[in-house]
C-alpha cells in the first residue's frame, strides 16, 4: 500500500467510497485506530493465512493470524463501543470439518479439522491465556477458535456477529498456490507451449467448488438477515481434482486418459500419448481431508441463497483468464 502507490491508484481518484487502510491482524492497536477512524456499521472478517499446506509449515503464526487475529478484531469493536452499532461476518471455512462426521455438512454437523488452519492447539492457546492475552474461557480450537469466539462475543456482547462455513470457492482471482488456480494457470502454459506438464497431489480429493462472486453474495445476505446466526454456503455438488484437471484441458481442446493407480498416476493427451499430469507425493497433506460437500439448505430457506454457477462456467472462466494472462506475460 505504501511501497507501491500507483498499484491502487484507482482509490485514489477522489473517490470517497473507498479507501485502503494499512493493517496487522498480529496488532490490536493498529485494529482499534482503524475501527475508531472507520466507525463501521458492517465489517466483513476474510484476513487469515488460509493456505492448509502452509498452515503446516507455520503452524504458530496460522494460529496468530486465524485464532487470535479473530479475537483482536472483535475485541476492537468492543473497546470502541461499537458492538450494538456493527455487524460481524467472520469467513469461517468447510476445513472445520475435516474428517467428516457426517455427508452432506451442515451447521449441526460436529468439527473434527486435520490441520492447524482448522485447528489451533489446546496448549498455545492455553499459553496466550495465561499470559493474559485471552479474555475468555473458551475451547482450543486457528478457525474453530475464531468459530466459537464469534459465538462467544455474541453471546456474551449482545453483538450481531456470524459465521459463514464457506466451502471452497474460486474465481480468476484465486491464489496462484491453490490447487484449482495450478491447475488452470498450467493448463494455459500448456496450451502455449510454455509448459508440458503439472505435477498434483492427491487427485481423488472431493472438493465442492462454487464460484467466489456468488459466495461474496451470500456473505452480504448474511449480515443483512434480522438475526445473527451462522450459515454453511456451498453448492451441494463434488467434483474431484482429477475431474477438475479433465474439464481444464477440455477447454484447451485436449482430452485426458488417466493411467496407473496412487503417486503413479499420470494423465496422458488423448492421441499423443504426451503426459499431461503427474501425482507428486510432496503435494499430499500430512492428514488429508478426502471428501468435503455442503448442505446450503438453511441459506436457502432463510436468505433466499443458493448457488447457480455450474464448475464447467467456473473453470472456463479460470482458464481463460489465464489463457489471457500469459498470452500478455509469459512470466506472470
Amino acid at each position: 500500500l505504501y511501497a507501491v502507490p500507483s498499484k491502487y491508484a484507482l482509490f485514489r481518484s477522489g473517490d470517497s467510497s473507498f479507501a485502503l487502510h494499512y493493517g496487522d491482524m498480529t496488532d490490536s492497536s493498529c485494529l482499534i485506530k482503524i475501527i475508531t477512524k472507520i466507525q463501521p456499521t458492517e465489517v466483513y472478517h476474510l484476513a487469515a493465512q488460509s493456505h492448509v499446506k502452509v498452515s503446516f509449515d507455520l503452524p504458530e503464526y496460522t494460529a496468530e493470524v486465524d485464532a487470535v487475529g479473530t479475537l483482536r478484531l472483535l475485541d476492537a469493536i468492543h473497546a470502541c463501543g461499537l458492538t450494538e452499532k456493527v455487524r460481524f461476518y467472520q469467513a469461517s471455512t468447510s476445513e472445520l470439518y475435516g474428517k467428516v462426521q457426517e455427508i452432506p455438512q451442515k451447521e449441526t454437523t460436529p468439527f473434527y479439522p486435520r490441520s492447524p488452519y482448522g485447528s489451533i492447539s489446546l496448549r498455545t492457546l492455553l499459553g496466550y491465556y495465561f499470559m493474559g492475552r485471552l479474555h475468555h474461557h473458551v475451547s482450543a480450537v486457528a478457525k474453530m477458535y475464531a468459530y466459537w469466539i464469534v459465538i462467544n462475543y455474541r453471546e456474551a456482547y449482545n453483538m450481531f456477529a456470524c459465521n459463514g462455513i464457506l466451502f471452497n470457492h474460486e474465481s480468476p482471482r484465486r491464489g496462484e498456490t491453490f490447487v484449482t488456480r495450478k491447475i488452470t494457470r498450467s493448463v494455459a502454459k500448456i496450451s502455449l507451449g510454455q509448459q508440458t506438464c503439472v505435477e498434483l497431489g492427491n487427485l481423488d480429493s472431493l472438493r465442492d467448488w462454487g464460484h467466489a462472486r456468488e459466495y461474496v453474495e451470500a456473505m452480504w445476505r448474511i449480515l443483512q438477515h434480522d438475526k445473527p446466526d451462522d450459515f454453511v454456503i456451498a453448492t451441494g455438488k463434488q467434483t474431484t481434482v482429477r475431474q477438475f484437471c479433465n474439464l481444464a484441458f477440455k477447454e484447451i481442446g485436449m482430452e485426458l486418459e488417466w493411467e496407473g493407480e496412487g503417486i503413479d498416476e499420470v494423465g496422458k493427451e488423448k492421441g499423443t500419448g504426451t503426459v499431461r499430469v503427474k501425482v507428486n507425493p510432496k503435494y499430499y497433506r500430512p492428514t488429508e481431508v478426502e471428501t468435503l460437500l455442503g448442505d446450503a439448505t438453511k441459506a436457502k430457506n432463510e436468505l433466499g441463497w443458493e448457488a447457480k454457477i455450474p464448475i464447467e462456467d467456473i473453470v472456463k472462466e479460470m482458464v481463460a483468464s489465464d489463457v489471457a494472462l500469459m498470452t500478455a506475460n509469459p512470466m506472470a
